[in-house]
């Protein structure tokens, strides 16, 4: 079952009831995982990256959806590498600042993996 995430402000999330202030990855399953972040140079003025290989364990998940809450700033972006493997498996990809992406989240009525950056 998807958990329902109750609100979102600057460097925390909650989510049924809980509050977590890290970057934080919900499966199509409801599961909830700390995201382990990959510094990389390869997105200008980030190190917020999500990686081909990260792209590939979530669609293992069995989503049909991603949804991206890049945080406050647009930190959080996709590589090269992973745009073209979600492209290329016909995942629909939203990028939005996290408060909205939140409110995508929810509305969601299709199996959706849902990742968002918190941390700046």
């Amino acid at each position: 079952m998807k958990p329902h995430i109750d609100g979102t402000a600057f460097g925390r999330i909650t989510i049924d009831g809980r509050e977590y202030r890290h970057d934080v990855v919900l499966t199509p399953g409801g599961e909830i995982a700390q995201r382990r972040k990959e510094l990389s140079s390869e997105v200008t003025g980030t190190s917020h990256v999500v990686s081909e290989a990260e792209a590939r364990h979530l669609l293992d998940q069995g989503a049909a959806q991603l949804i991206i809450g890049t945080g406050q700033y647009g930190a959080l972006k996709l590589s090269d590498e992973a745009a073209a493997y979600l492209k290329q498996q016909g995942c629909v990809v939203t990028l939005a600042p996290t408060p909205e992406a939140v409110k995508l989240y929810n509305a969601a009525t299709e199996s959706v993996t849902a990742m968002f950056h918190l941390t700046c």
